[in-house]
């Protein structure tokens, strides 16, 4: 762990996922102590709109400060199901993201020299979602990174390698969201099943860390709903709910908790990723990796996320790699 020497070390960058730049005295805190240059912030996301079926930028970011100081990356997510779309025109799909990118730029004076799009596209959706980033290559002429899943990195003779500058593999979301014990943000036995498809996979990857934690709302052993921005400390502190386990908490009476109803015994458990966690994953990352990383980017930069980690953590974290 100490034989990493300054230089070799991938730098800290986070994500920036909130409707309204600003910062709050924390957020700034932690980006000047982690000497963090770079931020990449979702611009918009695309989905469909639900009459037309046609393509639509959904929440754009307002800027309330200018983010002077910083590299800012626009990312733009789009839905599978755009990229689904079967009379797609692909096109001027591209040239109209890369349009309101410009657009939003401009308005805030912000010179970006690279742009990331994030798809979990599919089999099905591989032929539009390849052809856009074609085009939008072709349009932009910035450096152009887009996301990766672990199974787009095992099976990339099948789901194909975006012609990108590189990708940021998006070391999360691994399970899935279920009334059970497990954690569907990380688990390493999933994690294990992909780890040695990384030595053949063609394009350079930096990676993308978790520290967000959510509850997942359980009823009659059904999951109705995902309640973001929830912690065990903040429930053990409800007198409305009592934890039944190390992860669980229940309902003790009916409930209103930041706008949503909890009937009494309705279930809540805590997903959450722990600074133990980050360390595991980046060791075991770095175990089977043939080249560095030169980013670590954590999703995502917000006050509510960063109260859970000590100062040094992200710094302890690169320094693993």
């Amino acid at each position: 762990m100490f034989s990493c020497t300054k230089n070799e070390k991938p730098v800290i960058s986070f994500y920036y996922w909130k409707t309204i730049f600003k910062f709050s005295k924390i957020e700034k805190e932690v980006l000047e102590e982690n000497n963090v240059s770079k931020l990449y912030v979702r611009y918009f996301d695309i989905g469909l709109h639900p009459e037309s079926k046609f393509p639509i930028p959904i929440s754009p970011i307002r800027f309330e400060i200018n983010p002077n100081g910083y590299k800012i990356v626009p990312v733009v997510f789009i839905q599978n199901k755009v990229m689904l779309q079967k009379n797609l025109d692909v096109e001027d799909l591209a040239q109209k993201t890369f349009d309101f990118i410009e657009q939003i730029n401009s308005k805030n004076k912000i010179v970006s020299q690279e742009i990331q799009i994030d798809c979990d596209w599919s089999l099905e959706s591989k032929e539009n979602y390849l052809k856009f980033i074609k085009s939008f290559k072709k349009l932009s002429k910035k450096k152009l990174s887009a996301t990766i899943r672990l199974h787009q990195v095992k099976y990339f003779k099948k789901t194909k390698i975006p012609s990108v500058d590189s990708g940021v593999l998006m070391y999360y979301n691994m399970g899935s969201i279920a009334p059970d014990s497990l954690n569907s943000i990380y688990d390493q036995k999933v994690a294990e099943r992909y780890l040695k498809s990384l030595k053949k996979y063609p394009l350079h990857l930096d990676f993308a860390f978790p520290i967000y934690s959510w509850g997942v709302h359980i009823r009659n052993n059904k999951v109705i709903g995902l309640r973001s921005k929830m912690n065990r400390k903040e429930l053990e502190e409800d007198p409305n709910f009592e934890k039944t386990s190390s992860i669980f908490f229940r309902a003790k009476q009916s409930n209103y908790k930041n706008g949503v109803f909890y009937e009494e015994n309705d279930l809540l458990k805590i997903e959450e990723i722990s600074k133990d966690d980050l360390k595991e994953m980046a060791e075991d990352l770095q175990y089977n990796l043939i080249e560095k990383p030169n980013e670590i980017i954590f999703y995502d930069l917000d006050e509510f996320n960063l109260n859970n980690y000590e100062k040094n953590t992200f710094e302890q974290i690169i320094s693993c790699f």
